[in-house]
């Protein structure tokens, strides 16, 4: 009999591994508590765009090492590209044992096909003024690590955290305005293609919602992020939930030694530690 505890698919998206906002160790923990017949990294798992030479930490290279485990050992990983990690894009549709690579996805499961891309082909910014949207990306960063620091204090006198980057995605009416027409969007398109959902990350808003027009219905669903919000999107016989981490999951064990970063002269050693020269 089938273990009822093993999800169908489970969907994650825009981890930013490489960057000071990344939650590797709590990614770890989630990884290591979950069984799942699919993975899907629906974009900007390593942050192409931030990538530094001297900042890996040990745990974001053991997020990566866990899901090439999880592939040994029979979890099928879909990696579909984002603009963080858009270099990927020159590699895509291909496959390696257990792990595919591609820049979308459709999915047939439980009587209902699914379209899965990470988003940002709807970002304005990112195809015509990506200058705009890289400096977005190194002041999204320091928002982050500036967050990281009023949180610790915040902690040490007994306040409740606060989010800087969701007060001003929530405050500024051009923020609000963006993420509902990307949704509207997503979900048109979804409609007009026949789909019974459509799943997309990039705005780090984890969401499940109906969409109908006058043309039909569809489901969006957005998987959210690793960096503020620690969701994911899980399938099982119950239909789609979102998970949001919870700090009483396990604590993963992380190895690590008298320095917890790394230093790659470039994103192929990056990949040869990983794969230990397999790949």
């Amino acid at each position: 009999m089938e273990n009822p505890n093993i999800k169908e698919v489970v969907v994650i998206s825009d981890v930013h591994l490489g960057t000071y906002g990344a939650h590797a160790k709590e990614l770890l923990n989630y990884l290591q508590s979950i069984e799942t017949k699919t993975l899907i990294i629906n974009g900007d798992f390593i942050d192409i765009w931030q990538f530094r030479k001297n900042f890996f930490p040990a745990s974001h290279l053991q997020v990566i090492k866990k899901i090439i485990e999880m592939a040994s050992a029979g979890t099928k990983v879909v990696y579909i590209t984002g603009n963080h990690d858009e270099m990927l894009r020159k590699f895509t549709d291909v496959e390696f044992g257990n792990i595919e690579v591609c820049n979308k996805k459709i999915l047939e499961i439980q009587g209902k096909k699914i379209w899965i891309f990470h988003g940002d082909v709807f970002d304005h910014s990112v195809h015509h003024s990506k200058w705009i949207a890289k400096l977005g990306g190194y002041g999204y960063d320091f928002l982050i690590r500036l967050n990281a620091l009023t949180n610790f204090i915040l902690a040490k006198l007994g306040k409740e955290k606060y989010s800087f980057s969701k007060k001003i995605k929530s405050s500024v009416k051009k923020a609000v305005k963006f993420i509902g027409d990307f949704e509207a969007i997503a979900s048109e398109l979804a409609v007009s293609n026949q789909y019974d959902a459509v799943i997309c990350g990039h705005i780090h808003q984890p969401c499940i919602k109906s969409f109908e027009n006058h043309k039909g219905k569809t489901q969006y669903m957005n998987s959210g992020d690793w960096v503020e919000n620690l969701s994911a999107l899980e399938l099982d016989h119950n239909g789609w939930k979102i998970f949001q981490y919870n700090t009483s999951l396990k604590t993963a064990k992380v190895n690590v030694q008298k320095n917890d970063y790394k230093s790659f002269k470039s994103l192929e050693e990056l990949v040869l530690e990983v794969t230990g020269g397999v790949i």
